[in-house]
């Protein structure tokens, strides 16, 4: 590749371009390239590679002034981490806005547009070169921007993207596992969007979350577009479909259960942005999906699982992200990672803990973790009551922020009260 070249194609990616296009970009390419032959649908979309940040921060003579900021800066001082994880993010975005990438984004997005129609929709995500690898994920440390349309919103879009690199989380998150700085690239992934703000998303996990058993695929959805769920911002619907019995041929849901579905994300008014609505009771009451929708869905995170543990050499669970189009009622794969959490768990050994004591119950819901803690209770209502917080105290929020994690760490346990009525606990 020639440095003015920095525009590649799913169909031109493979997994081992990691180091080319990020953990992301590498997976679509993969997906759209191998999965579908095999009937997995998969959107077409390019990557602006690596090569275009790193180039862009060298013209611009951005990483000595890069390495003065970030050096010592830790968690511990939430002040100076938004200062100057701020200041770097700005020095990204102005070092990114060059004449000879933004040629190179529009050229590929009228391409884009002439396969897909001029109308077409965009999602435009961050993808790093260290991002879901098998033993880390960097999932949720970087931005992504959905329902963009026209020439200088993506443009903006890709060059908020690149900045993303310094979100405060991230920063942590390298800090947490050894990562450096500056040795990690971020490349931006630009595909057709999946109208599931007009049906519904979500993600498919192929082995059991709570417990890290794997004869399970289990799926959960809610309506609309899927960062809600992947965010958990909404309480999905669930449901559990038993490996061997499927492979079989005796294709059933072996368990579901009914979410909240609190609220969708839809495009926003002026087809422009997302915004987030309620949902009517009537549809909360119902599934998002039919099962023969999770049964598809189903097959085909098995075709991926088997497909990424040959070329792993071992088995692989996957984290994979689904919607649905409620323009052509096709069901899309938008997004597949190795699963780096329940998969670590011990296979031969399964913890529980119980609760002795009582007490008045203050809030019920429904846990995310398996385990029992106990602390001072901080109520935070916006970002500037993170100021306030200690280490071992009990969060408790409306909703929380991807942003928050540095905060979220030192918490004993995390309660998002929803309207004071119910929780979710993550312990």
């Amino acid at each position: 590749m020639t440095r003015s070249d920095y525009v590649r194609w799913f169909a031109d990616i493979r997994s081992e371009d990691v180091g080319l296009v990020g953990g992301k970009n590498a997976s679509l390419g993969e997906m759209y390239s191998a999965m579908s032959a095999s009937g997995a649908k998969v959107p077409n979309g390019f990557a602006l590679t690596a090569s275009a940040y790193r180039d862009a921060l060298s013209e611009a003579g951005a990483w000595e002034r890069l390495a003065t900021l970030l050096h010592g800066l830790g968690k511990d001082d939430v002040a100076r981490l938004a200062r100057d994880a701020a200041a770097a993010r700005e020095i990204v975005y102005a070092a990114t806005g060059g004449a000879a990438l933004r040629q190179q984004i529009l050229a590929a997005y009228a391409d884009l547009r002439r396969q897909c129609g001029d109308d077409v929709a965009l999602a435009v995500r961050s993808s790093a070169t260290a991002e879901d690898l098998p033993t880390a994920s960097f999932a949720g440390q970087h931005e992504s921007f959905l329902n963009v349309r026209g020439e200088a919103d993506l443009v903006e879009a890709c060059r908020r993207c690149f900045a993303s690199v310094f979100t405060d989380r991230a920063i942590v998150y390298r800090n947490d596992n050894g990562f450096d700085h500056l040795k990690v690239s971020l490349s931006v992934g630009v595909m057709k969007m999946v109208r599931s703000d007009l049906a519904s998303s979500g993600v498919i996990f192929t082995l059991d979350t709570d417990s890290g058993f794997r004869d399970v695929v289990y799926v959960t959805g809610s309506y609309g577009l899927g960062e809600n769920v992947v965010q958990g911002r909404v309480d999905p619907d669930e449901f559990y479909v038993h490996k061997p019995t499927f492979r079989d041929g005796h294709r059933c849901v072996l368990r579901r259960r009914l979410g909240r579905k609190q609220r969708r994300m839809v495009y926003g008014e002026g087809v422009r942005g997302t915004v987030d609505v309620e949902v009517a009771a009537a549809e909360r009451e119902r599934f998002c999906v039919e099962d023969a929708d999770v049964l598809k869905l189903c097959d085909y995170a098995l075709r991926i699982e088997e497909h990424y543990s040959r070329r792993a050499g071992h088995p692989m669970p996957m984290d994979i992200e689904w919607a649905k189009d409620g323009v052509d009622g096709e069901l899309y794969i938008v997004q597949a990672r190795p699963e780096t959490v329940a998969s670590r768990k011990a296979a031969e050994s399964f913890e529980s803990q119980s609760l002795k004591g009582s007490a008045p119950v203050l809030v019920v819901g429904r846990a995310v973790g398996e385990r029992i803690a106990s602390g001072p209770v901080r109520v935070i209502r916006a970002t500037a009551d993170l100021a306030a917080f200690r280490a071992g105290e009990v969060l408790v929020a409306e909703t929380t922020s991807p942003d928050w994690e540095p905060v979220m760490k030192g918490a004993a346990a995390i309660v998002a009260d929803r309207g004071g009525r119910t929780c979710h606990a993550a312990i």
